[in-house]
């Protein structure tokens, strides 16, 4: 797949009349995405599964300029679960290869256009050229300051926490954590996401009604928007209509 050219890259993606449809002021910080479909995109237009994925990943990239421009600060995407590694060794050594590339081929880009990456999941089970990769582009991406993007890679809710439960046993024995005054945001503050708020808007491409053990606690008071769209198809537009749904929604917290 080819990246989008230099001149695509600096034309705005939405229009005087798109951005009209939306209020400036209730744009979600915080927005996840499932990105889902990519094996049945690639079976309805005939082709093998690991160009589902490519495309997958080039239609990532007008979606976190998409996301940018309408004022989001975070786009957290699930990118590889914990589950994934149940697939084919060919499709899994597919995957790694595609989000080495990926890193490399897309650094210069994210820094041109301020996207912070970040990762969340367990990165230790990578592959060492792409833990190699991905320290490289967090460092380039560093001073990034439109849009954080947040790969989670070899990621699963249940799984990260329990690795913040044996983080805080570890913090315990340590002195450094009192088991008696624990609340709901001391676990927070041990989880693979607390450097962000948790997400106003979740977002499952694919028609899927499930939230596929991805930030579980987290998305709590999430508001959760279906569609039918695959993620490679998943465009702008998609983008813009969620947030538009989620504008007509009253958010309510147990009230």
């Amino acid at each position: 797949m080819n990246s989008p050219s230099t001149e695509t890259l600096e034309k705005p993606i939405f229009t005087e009349e798109e951005f009209a449809l939306i209020d400036p002021t209730y744009v979600p910080n915080h927005i996840v995405i499932i990105m889902d479909g990519n094996r049945r995109w690639a079976r309805r237009q005939g082709l093998p599964p690991e160009m589902g994925h490519w495309q997958g990943a080039e239609q990532l990239d007008i979606i976190v300029r998409a996301a940018a421009e309408l004022g989001v600060k975070t786009l957290t995407v699930y990118s590889f679960s914990t589950e994934n590694w149940n697939r084919s060794k060919h499709e899994v050594d597919m995957l790694m290869q595609l989000l080495e590339a990926y890193l490399k081929n897309k650094k210069e880009m994210l820094v041109k256009e301020g996207v912070r990456l970040n990762t969340i999941g367990d990165t230790d089970r990578l592959p060492e050229p792409v833990k190699k990769a991905l320290t490289e582009t967090m460092q380039a991406t560093k001073n990034g300051d439109q849009i954080d993007l947040v790969l989670a890679l070899n990621y699963g809710g249940r799984d990260e926490i329990r690795r913040a439960f044996m983080k805080m046993g570890q913090a315990e024995k340590e002195g450094k954590l009192d088991w008696n005054q624990v609340t709901e945001e001391t676990i927070s503050s041990y989880l693979d996401t607390a450097t962000w708020k948790d997400p106003e808007l979740f977002i499952r491409p694919s028609g899927e009604q499930r939230v596929s053990n991805f930030l579980i606690w987290q998305i709590s008071y999430s508001e959760i928007y279906v569609t039918d769209v695959l993620w490679p198809d998943f465009s702008p537009k998609n983008l813009l209509e969620a947030v538009i749904d989620y504008q007509k929604r009253n958010r309510r917290y147990g009230g």
